[in-house]
């Protein structure tokens, strides 16, 4: 049985293997007029397999690129257009890279990265009046991250202790005297009654 799978690989799988074929077979012709000839009917018979690309501004360029790929870069006739380029199609992009000035807060995802910033700040302020300001607004984000997100419970007592892990003991509230902001519940969908009228 000949499968498809120990077949050689196609260089454009959208054409199919009997435009391959048809490639591969002008490639081999030795008369250049014949050729040439050739080359453009291809052409023709691709346009006839992507008629959806038919309203791109430079659908005949692609075509012309295409089968240039489809050659492999060894089908010798007068190009209508530069193939310098034609290999640059499929050409993949280079990856992004992970910045790595920022630090990977897996731990904390409920409070995201913004949040485990300001950790790093409490850890490093001098005490004063900006520091408890700083303290107090923190605190207050982090129940309603915690509100927001659903991360079990969201009482005063968890936030301290996350503040104080976080910080690496830097920040310690002082649940007697430290009130936090009052946090509204978000407001459960209200179901639809099913009466019938």
């Amino acid at each position: 049985m000949d499968y498809n799978t120990q077949r050689e690989a196609l260089a454009m799988s959208e054409y199919g293997r009997e435009i391959q074929k048809m490639v591969d077979y002008c490639v081999s012709i030795a008369d250049a007029a014949e050729r040439q000839h050739c080359a453009e009917t291809i052409v023709r018979h691709m346009e006839t397999r992507v008629p959806q690309n038919r309203d791109n501004a430079d659908f005949e360029r692609t075509l012309w690129d295409h089968l240039y790929m489809m050659s492999r870069g060894k089908l010798e006739i007068n190009w209508p257009y530069d193939m310098s380029n034609a290999e640059t199609i499929h050409s993949k992009p280079e990856p992004l890279k992970y910045n790595s000035d920022r630090k990977r807060t897996n731990y904390v995802r409920h409070y995201g990265q913004l949040m485990a910033e300001m950790f790093e700040k409490l850890k490093t302020m001098p005490e004063g009046g900006e520091k408890d300001e700083l303290v107090k607004l923190t605190a207050n984000q982090m129940k309603r991250c915690l509100a927001t997100w659903g991360q079990g419970s969201m009482d005063d007592e968890k936030v301290a202790d996350d503040l104080a892990r976080l910080t690496d003991g830097k920040v310690q509230l002082d649940l007697q005297t430290f009130v936090f902001d009052r946090i509204a519940h978000a407001a459960e969908p209200q179901k639809k009654s099913k009466k019938k009228r």
